[in-house]
């Protein structure tokens, strides 16, 4: 399905949460949906469900719906591409670290976790999920043989600006960023997820304390 022009980041951050309903749709046993139904479900409109959809050419016809399985097919070419899982490093190897690379091997298609690094030399040649735990010294080297394209980094904040400009050098065209440092501004040419946990708790205690009553 070909993209119409430039897709905006609202609707492309839109997609995984329409992917992930319409899995458990066909999980269901649904064979079809309207954009009614499916705009129900995002919390939105179905005009909007079919601006969406017609950022991609539209994947459904006026008045009769979608059929979830081919629906969920389209989205997920669109998300994950050709099937080839995007290689993956992660630096930061504490719990924080673990658990994203847990969600990594187990929970997020599209990606595969080739090394992990650390400074800590207690971690240093143990397994995090099936994959090394390698000294940060190693990293240059590593990427110059593996040529990973995302990096996800679980580090503190002078750790990540002191990393970042190293890994784009060394080809990271993609951040998964939880350094609460905003990549996105010193290096503009290249992709950057920022996850602030802080900011959503934060979030969600404004709107506990503010909501009417």
């Amino acid at each position: 399905m070909a993209v119409q022009n430039k897709v905006s980041l609202p609707v492309i951050k839109r997609l995984p949460k329409y992917y992930r309903y319409l899995t458990n749709l066909s999980a269901d046993g649904k064979d079809k949906i309207s954009s009614s139904e499916l705009a129900h479900m995002m919390g939105t409109t179905a005009s909007q469900v079919r601006q969406d959809f017609n950022c991609f050419g539209g994947f459904g016809q006026q008045g009769i719906g979608y059929k979830v399985d081919v629906l969920r097919a389209e989205i997920g070419n669109l998300l994950f591409g050709d099937g080839e899982k995007l290689p993956t490093i992660l630096v930061g190897a504490g719990r924080l670290g673990s658990a994203v690379s847990s969600f990594i091997s187990r929970d997020a298609n599209g990606y595969k976790l080739l090394g992990v690094f650390d400074v800590n030399p207690d971690l240093i040649g143990k397994e995090m999920c099936g994959v090394p735990i390698l000294p940060l010294s190693d990293l240059d080297k590593f990427c110059a043989e593996h040529h990973p394209e995302v990096a996800v980094l679980c580090v503190p904040r002078q750790s990540a600006m002191d990393l970042a400009g190293e890994l784009v050098n060394q080809g990271i065209k993609g951040f998964w960023n939880f350094s609460h440092y905003d990549l996105s501004v010193e290096y503009p040419d290249v992709t950057v997820e920022n996850v602030h946990l802080g900011d959503s708790l934060m979030s969600l205690g404004y709107r506990l304390r503010n909501q009417e009553k």
